[in-house]
This record gives C-alpha cells, sequence and structure tokens, in this order.
C-alpha cells in the first residue's frame, strides 16, 4: 500500500489524527508522510519522526512543494488552510481559502495520489455562514476531480466554544454579559474525538470511504446559552449570554471591542447558520468509531471544566 499524507500534520486537527495512528499501530509509522509549512511544526513533530514517520517542508504558495511532498503517497488527508483573511470581503470563487486547496490538489495529481480525504466543518450544505464557502467550493472542485474522494465534516471542536462564546478570552475576559447574533444546539465535538475517528477512516481500506460524505460529531447537542451555564459553573462566576441581530453584533465587537471589521463581517454569519439549527448533527458514524476503540466521547462539560482549570 502507498504511504498516508497528512497536509498540515502540526495543527490541532492533523496532530490529533496523527496521533491516533501511531497510538492505536493503525499504520505502520513509516507509511505516513507529515507536512508542515514552519519551523515550529516541524519542531513539533519531532516526536512521530523518531517513531519512523516522515516529515516534509511544503507551503501553500509553492505547488511544487506539495509536488515532491506528496510523491509515493496513496492517501492525503487534506486539511483546510488556516489563511481565513482569504476569504474575507466576499472573496470570489477560486480566490478564498479554496485557492490554497485547489493547489494541494493540483500537486496530488501530478504526484500521482489516489484518495483524497477532504474535512470540513459540521454545518449544512449550502449553509448560511461564510466559513463554510471555501469548503462548499473545495468539494465541488473535488467532486470534478479524477480522485476517488471522502468528505469528512468535523464537528465544531469543544474546545472552540470561546470562539463562537463571543471571541471570549477564557483567562481575563472581564465580561458579565457576552453578545452573540444567534444561538441554537451544536453538535460539538472533542478534537481527540475527531482525531481518533477521523484516523480509523484514513487506515481502513480506501474502498470503505471512497464516494461518501458524512458527519462526524456526537449525538448530544448543546447551546451557547447551556455553554455559559457550564462556564459559569466551572468559573464560580455568573456570564449570561445575550443573542442580538447581526447589524448590533457587527457594530459591537468592530466599534466596542475593536475587532478587525472584515473578519467580523466574515464571522458573524456564522449565526445566521445557528439561527437555522444548522449545526445540530444526526449522524451516528463518530460513536460508532470510537466505540470500535471502547471509547465514549468526551463531553462539553468535561472540555469547558478542563479550560477554565488549565
Amino acid at each position: 500500500m502507498g504511504k498516508i499524507a497528512i497536509a498540515g500534520a502540526s495543527g490541532k486537527l492533523g496532530f490529533a489524527t496523527l496521533n491516533a495512528l501511531l497510538d492505536y499501530n493503525l499504520v505502520n509509522p513509516s507509511d505516513i508522510v507529515c507536512t508542515t509549512s514552519s519551523d515550529s511544526g516541524a519542531q513539533k513533530l519531532q516526536s512521530a519522526k523518531q517513531k519512523g514517520v516522515e516529515i516534509r517542508s511544503a507551503n501553500w504558495d509553492d505547488q511544487g512543494s506539495f509536488v515532491k511532498t506528496f510523491q509515493d503517497c496513496e492517501k492525503l488527508f487534506l486539511i483546510s488552510s488556516a489563511r481565513v483573511e482569504k476569504d474575507f470581503n466576499e472573496a470570489p470563487p477560486g480566490k478564498g481559502r479554496e485557492e490554497d486547496h485547489f493547489r494541494a490538489i493540483a500537486a496530488a495529481k501530478e504526484a500521482g495520489v489516489k484518495h483524497i480525504y477532504y474535512t470540513s466543518l459540521a454545518f449544512a450544505n449550502p449553509s448560511l455562514s461564510r466559513v463554510m464557502k471555501a469548503h462548499e467550493r473545495t468539494e465541488e472542485h473535488l467532486k470534478n476531480a479524477s480522485f476517488q474522494w471522502t468528505f469528512i465534516r468535523e464537528g465544531l471542536y469543544n474546545e472552540s466554544w470561546p470562539l463562537y462564546f463571543g471571541h471570549y478570552d477564557v483567562p481575563n475576559d472581564p465580561r458579565e454579559e457576552v453578545l452573540v447574533a444567534g444561538d441554537s444546539k451544536i453538535s460539538w465535538t472533542s478534537i481527540p474525538d475527531l482525531g481518533l475517528a477521523t484516523a480509523l477512516v484514513l487506515a481502513a481500506p480506501s474502498e470503505d470511504w471512497a464516494g461518501k460524505t458524512f458527519y462526524l460529531a456526537q449525538s448530544k447537542a448543546h447551546s451557547l446559552e447551556e455553554v455559559a451555564e457550564m462556564f459559569s459553573r466551572a468559573k464560580g462566576k455568573e456570564v449570561r449570554l445575550k443573542v442580538v441581530s447581526r447589524p448590533e453584533h457587527e457594530e459591537y465587537y468592530i466599534q466596542d471591542r475593536k475587532m478587525e471589521a472584515p473578519f467580523i463581517m466574515w464571522w458573524s454569519k456564522t449565526y445566521d447558520a445557528l439561527r437555522e439549527n444548522e449545526c445540530e448533527i444526526q449522524d451516528p458514524t463518530l460513536e460508532q468509531l470510537l466505540a470500535t476503540k471502547g471509547r465514549k466521547p468526551i463531553s462539553m462539560e468535561q472540555t469547558v471544566e478542563e479550560m477554565v482549570k488549565s
């Protein structure tokens, strides 16, 4: 069998997936290739390298670097680009983060990769959010490319709740009331759980998951209001949620909180998606995969508590 490449292996999801592949002996370490674009990323991957994983350098702006990186790889786990600023100001098709993805996909084709596993997010498709735009464009692009493809829509990270909770700074935020532009149930899922479930998908024979789109999200969902209650209990201080209109939300974060306007205008549409309950997911795949290793999902309460304590 050819090797598995993980593009962006030093990021949160990539690193969790890599660790699960190694910790559970799902594939031989010498059959894993990790890409990173930074010295700090390479440093983070040193322990994997000592176990036999190959670390190769690649950069979104240099398609040739990806062609070299993907040599001898049969499968590619393509984690979306973190360069969200490319999506700002209503980026036209091909100019948002999908531009990075398209380069990696073209490089994979040149290198002879057979199967691309692409990570998206657990929103509806099409979504009212702007964070999904690059994902939708990438999925469409892959459907029209000559690859086997698998689309893994990863549940919103347990660990990312402060972002949705009004860009909350857990250790230092003095606010007792947090403004958001929408709320509903969200199928929050922890990064370690997503890492293991994704690793099990990557390690399985290609044909098991080819041509499939599925969600990895735990069945128990919590609204932001419930997260506020969990946080208040863990902190020993009440922090309330206040839902306002999107224009009010944008004005508050740009004018009062002095956050960057292009980012807030892009991000605020996430709450349009929440108002439509896009992130409450009914898909048993995550829990079925975890059960094969005797694991149950990490609860949102546990994550919130740990983040408050640390």
